[in-house]
């Protein structure tokens, strides 16, 4: 596996920069093939005062190599540096007579890196998009065209488009995680079809589930969530739209007296970035008089993740755009009545008003009424409640992901090759 940018690690600090579901997805995704005997090593970039290398279990770990500095780089411009990464890499790959069954790259970035090692080494290189560029600009675009040039600068969609076609095209798979993600890849960058399928993320199965309703309150209670609770969950990033969602918000405080909104965004420390999306945020709940009615809960640990999911009564994913929205599929696990954006790719895999209700989170009468509909209707949030459960854990489970990923790996490949190489030296190539 190989994550290059953000905090990859054995306990990654979910919610700091650039560090959400894909460390998540690549985690999980590693710990279950580990189960079905893979030894696995998660590539990643060494900065700050991280070690070498982090062990997860006892066939599962952490490399880290240097490149580029100490500091922490944006996702956006890591490319610059990751040629450097790759030679490191294969230095050390080649050290330690490390063979692999196949490479697995996460986002543009690693996929940028991995394609260079993929081709040293003679290893198969699966790509895992998570997210694409162009449909991320397209839909900024869309957001506010006023901003195009600013949105170039910050997240240099050309390159990193350019550098998309490249991949897709060389790779020998490609795994998208929806089937927009699909179409996108086969019409727009031009990958032959043969070569890519449809994976989707999942969740853990052992840790989000539904619980009684006894339990449920005495959890509403040790969290503090009273009257209903709407509840959204992630990182503080511009794309994750909980101003959008604070704008729908309006008009659920307007029609549900007892109606609270909880935010529970942000890492257990924020970026001056981040602090001021926070701040933004914050101003708007005052302008909007809704500063009795919004909590800024802010950084949920890892272990309580779940439980603010069961307290409460409905999860939303306002994203302007999400290639596919984890946070959801583990609501929907965990028996909480959802309600997904329709820019990204998780709505298509849903139907509505059975396990989940969609909208446009740029409508903010679409998004605002959809919330009041399963406040409003008890029977509808018990069926949502219920069957979106049921259709997490009969598709999104971390155990069947990997189950698909290794059989369609064994389709490219005949050779099993497990890493079995005995550490007895530094983790560094000498600089």
């Amino acid at each position: 596996m190989i994550s290059t940018h953000g905090y990859v690690a054995a306990e990654p600090p979910l919610g700091k920069a650039d560090t959400g579901g894909q460390v998540v997805y690549v985690l999980e995704l590693a710990k279950k093939l580990a189960q079905l005997g893979f030894e696995v090593d998660i590539w990643t970039r060494r900065f700050e005062d991280q070690p070498d290398m982090d062990v997860v279990n006892e066939r599962v770990r952490v490399v880290r190599v240097p490149c580029g500095g100490r500091n922490f780089i944006d996702k956006e411009y890591l490319v610059r540096h990751l040629n450097e990464w790759a030679e490191r890499a294969l230095r050390l790959i080649k050290r330690h007579g490390l063979r692999y069954h196949f490479l697995n790259s996460h986002y543009w970035d690693a996929g940028f890196a991995t394609q260079r090692l993929a081709e040293a080494l003679a290893v198969p290189h699966v790509h895992t998009p998570h997210s694409l560029g162009i449909w991320k600009r397209q839909l900024m675009e869309k957001d506010d065209p006023a901003d195009a040039a600013n949105a170039e600068a910050k997240y240099n969609f050309a390159q990193r488009i350019d550098e998309e076609n490249l991949l897709y095209r060389n790779c020998e798979q490609v795994i998208a995680t929806t089937p927009d993600q699909v179409d996108m890849i086969v019409k727009d960058y031009g990958a032959p079809a043969e070569r890519v399928a449809m994976i989707p993320p999942g969740y853990d199965d052992n840790r989000f589930f539904p619980v009684s309703g006894a339990s449920r309150e005495a959890l509403r209670a040790r969290l503090g969530y009273a009257g209903r609770a709407v509840l959204a969950i992630g990182r503080l990033a511009r794309n994750k739209g909980y101003d959008l969602l604070i704008d729908a918000f309006t008009l659920v405080a307007a029609r549900i007296p007892d109606a609270v909104l909880h935010l529970a965004v942000g890492g257990a420390s924020l970026n001056p970035e981040e602090q001021a999306i926070r701040d933004e945020l914050k101003a708007q709940v005052v302008r909007l008089g809704l500063a009795e009615r919004v909590k800024f809960s802010g950084f949920v640990a890892d272990a309580d993740l779940a439980d603010h999911y069961r307290a409460a009564d409905v999860f939303v994913l306002s994203s302007r755009y999400e290639p596919f929205g984890m946070t959801a599929i583990e609501a929907m696990a965990c028996g909480t009545p959802t309600v997904i954006t329709v820019h990204g790719g998780l709505f298509r895999a849903v139907t509505f008003g059975r396990h989940a209700l969609y909208a446009d989170s740029l409508d903010k009468e679409d998004l605002g009424i959809s919330i009041v509909k399963i406040l409003r209707h008890p029977r509808l949030s018990h069926r949502l409640g219920r069957m979106g459960a049921h259709k997490a854990r009969s598709l999104f489970t971390w155990t069947g992901i990997a189950q698909q990923l290794t059989r369609l790996i064994e389709e490219r490949t005949v050779a099993l090759a497990f890493t079995d190489t005995e550490w007895d030296e530094p983790w560094n190539d000498g600089d």
